[in-house]
């Protein structure tokens, strides 16, 4: 039995790379950059089908800059709305099965709960917006689809909050972070098994949630990054770490306050359990030790 072709899109990014590295033996999978697949030109979209043949697609590349989005929306909705229409027509005309990555930033933060897959997006800025209007093209694309929202996305390279905080704890010694907006971490590879969960069960279709356990702040998150890598030598001394509020840190893009994403649907659906956000942490920054 020949292996399933996949192709993998986006595979420069955190996300991408995750992907590539944990696809399971049964799949010959496949990934483009942006440098070698433009997935905001259709004509490009098929050539790179045609080459690969795959079954299914997994579609990492988005437009992540929150704050720029503000200033060029059409950018903005070039890869993360009209990139995803184009896509879903292929997988639809070609029977291929989609996997499609959004966002926490498509909700406003007014929840005080988890949100559930079925929550209104209501998002606050133009990169929620555009990210919104992709999920609904691929949802309304007649392909078989899963498109998974997710949050606080790190991995051991790449541009993420965890290297910044490492970086900044060495080089400053006190950093500020605000305390006010609460989610989930995501570990990239954590997130990257879910892909291939949803890529290869074609029964498993929708809109799904998924990141590691915990509610926390992004102080938080800089106050545990700050234990882990002392506890494992990544600091040579400590750092000081200083709360401040989102008024204190003005961003040209608005944030959601809370943004908490209930993945109990998914849980369910897969048969998977969720990671505490610090011990996922600790794996990640486990690689960052020299030998």
């Amino acid at each position: 039995m020949s292996a399933q072709r996949a192709l993998v899109l986006g595979a420069a990014g955190q996300l991408g790379r995750a992907c590539m590295d944990c696809a399971p033996e049964t799949v010959a999978a496949e990934g483009f950059s942006r440098g070698t697949c433009d997935v905001t030109d259709d004509a490009v979209l098929r050539r790179v089908m045609d080459e690969i043949n795959p079954h299914v697609v997994i579609n990492t590349a988005a437009y992540t800059a929150v704050d720029a989005a503000e200033d060029d929306p059409e950018s903005a909705d070039a890869v993360n709305a009209n990139a995803p229409a184009m896509l879903g027509a292929l997988c639809a005309q070609r029977g291929l099965r989609l996997v499609h990555i959004s966002t926490d930033f498509v909700f406003d933060g007014r929840a005080h709960r988890p949100y559930a897959p079925a929550a209104h997006p209501a998002p606050l800025g133009v990169y929620g917006a555009s990210k919104w209007r992709g999920e609904q093209a691929v949802l309304a694309s007649g392909a078989s689809h899963a498109v998974v929202r997710t949050s606080w996305v790190y991995s051991p390279d790449g541009r993420n909050f965890v290297l910044t905080m490492l970086r900044l704890m060495r080089e400053q010694g006190t950093v500020r972070v605000v305390n006010d907006q609460i989610g989930s971490p995501t570990s990239a590879r954590g997130l990257a098994e879910i892909c291939w969960l949803l890529a290869l069960n074609g029964d498993a279709g929708g809109v799904f949630h998924w990141s590691d356990t915990g509610a926390i702040s992004w102080y938080d998150f800089a106050c545990g990054i700050h234990e882990e890598a002392l506890a494992l030598g990544l600091l040579s001394t400590p750092a000081k770490i200083e709360p401040i509020s989102s008024d204190a840190f003005p961003t040209k893009a608005k944030r959601p306050a809370y943004s908490v994403l209930d993945c109990s649907d998914t849980c369910s659906a897969l048969n998977v359990t969720q990671w505490p956000w610090r011990e996922a942490l600790r794996n990640m920054l486990r690689s960052q030790q020299r030998p």
